[in-house]
């Protein structure tokens, strides 16, 4: 277990700079997750990089340090793989700056601090057909398509001196490779129902910032629910985007 004084969790943020309401909900749902769980301002840093853009940093109670990097354009890899290095927390949380984190999340973490890799539900609706992921249709967990980075806590040792640091960059499944590494090298694990975080949560508050995935699926959108195609961008974006009431 982590020592009085010790930083216990870094949340690793890469952000393409040009999602500001975004990224300031995804650290706010760190800051309401940091509250419920207790934590002191000393045991959480959250360490954000833009990639090739100078964005604009977000509101935060707890230590952050905001990078603008050389543009890398894979996908955050470079960046998480940059970050994880500077990393000072004995556990790392990976939180795109279009996601977030539920409120219990950190608490959760907590109660399992002493095991090295920790895979917990995320919601997915706004993102997929599939509502979350894991799935637990299969003996497996660890599987291409079935876990994200957000699903996870992992120990920086781990990662660090276990596993050479964010790896298998230049890849479509950079994620999964990584992940599987963690979980091959893990001397201890556990998977949990919790549901720890949202994805996508953020994607219509920057409605002209929509990653290539998220401007795709608009488009089916479009086709599905035959909204008018004269529509501004933006307008489309809020009513194809916004969370279901």
């Amino acid at each position: 277990m982590a020592r009085d004084g010790d930083i216990l969790f870094t949340v690793i943020t890469p952000s393409t700079g040009n999602r500001p309401k975004a990224l300031q909900k995804a650290v706010n749902s760190v800051e309401q997750a940091a509250r419920f769980a207790g934590l002191e301002t000393g045991q959480l840093e959250i360490i954000i990089g833009f990639d090739g853009i100078k964005g604009k940093t977000p509101k935060s109670a707890y230590p952050m340090r905001c990078i603008t990097l050389p543009p890398d354009r894979d996908s955050g890899d470079g960046i998480r793989s940059l970050l994880t290095k500077l990393a000072q927390g004995e556990k790392l949380i990976f939180l795109d700056d279009d996601n977030t984190l539920k409120p219990h999340t950190f608490r959760l973490y907590l109660k399992h601090f002493n095991t090295e890799l920790v895979i917990g539900r995320i919601d997915t609706q706004l993102a997929f057909e599939t509502p979350f992921l894991p799935r637990n249709d299969s003996d497996s967990t660890i599987r291409p398509g079935n876990v994200d980075p957000l699903c996870v806590c992992v120990s920086r040792r781990l990662v660090m001196d276990r596993c050479g640091g964010w790896r298998h960059r230049r890849r479509d499944d950079a994620d999964f490779m990584n992940i599987l590494d963690w979980h091959i090298n893990a001397h201890s694990e556990t998977v949990v129902e919790d549901v720890v975080g949202v994805f996508d949560a953020g994607r219509s508050l920057d409605a002209s910032a929509l990653s290539t995935r998220q401007a795709n699926m608009l488009d089916r959108l479009i086709e599905e629910r035959d909204v008018p195609a004269y529509l501004p961008d933006p307008c489309r974006a809020e009513m194809l985007c916004a969370e279901p009431v």
